[in-house]
């Protein structure tokens, strides 16, 4: 069982590794990762959610189906953007609005290796580009100006603390 780690731990802050082998062990970290974003009741989770530094995500929007991502690559974003309130499973319990395309395409390939290209737009599309961030070592508060990001990890760390 995948334990997600929280804020303050390294891991989150480096980039991850490409994915050079496709097989039995891949797909079961997969299926690993969904029953974490399961177990945490998230929509979308990142192998360096889980101490892992491989370029893995999945993803589950209500209305969609689960979606295994690997090596994705974000290839075009529209110039009309859109604030919405977000939360992230490794800042448990902060929600804080995050301005981000409203469209995207991505390419990525299947847990057997196969390319794909996905447009999304709405929830799925920023929750492909949140989950894409963390592959980068990016959280979503790394999205906010100085002055929203201390006020939003000030209350976070209250949360944490009590």
């Amino acid at each position: 069982m995948l334990d997600i780690i929280t804020y303050g731990n390294e891991t989150l802050t480096k980039k991850a590794e490409p994915v050079t082998e496709f097989g039995p062990e891949l797909a079961a970290f997969i299926e690993e990762l969904y029953e974490a974003m399961k177990r945490g009741r998230g929509i979308g989770l990142a192998a360096p959610q889980v101490d892992r530094l491989v370029r893995v995500f999945v993803t589950g929007v209500d209305g969609d189906k689960l979606r295994a991502f690997v090596n994705p690559e974000i290839v075009l974003t529209s110039p009309e953007e859109v604030d919405y309130e977000e939360g992230c499973l490794s800042l448990p319990g902060l929600y804080t609005m995050v301005k981000r395309p409203e469209t995207i395409k991505i390419q990525a390939q299947n847990e057997k290796g196969r390319p794909f290209v996905l447009e999304a737009s709405g929830l799925l599309a920023r929750v492909l580009l949140h989950e894409n961030d963390h592959l980068n070592g990016v959280l979503f508060i790394d999205r906010l100006n100085a002055a929203k990001r201390e006020k939003a990890l000030a209350q976070y760390l209250r949360k944490v603390r009590m």
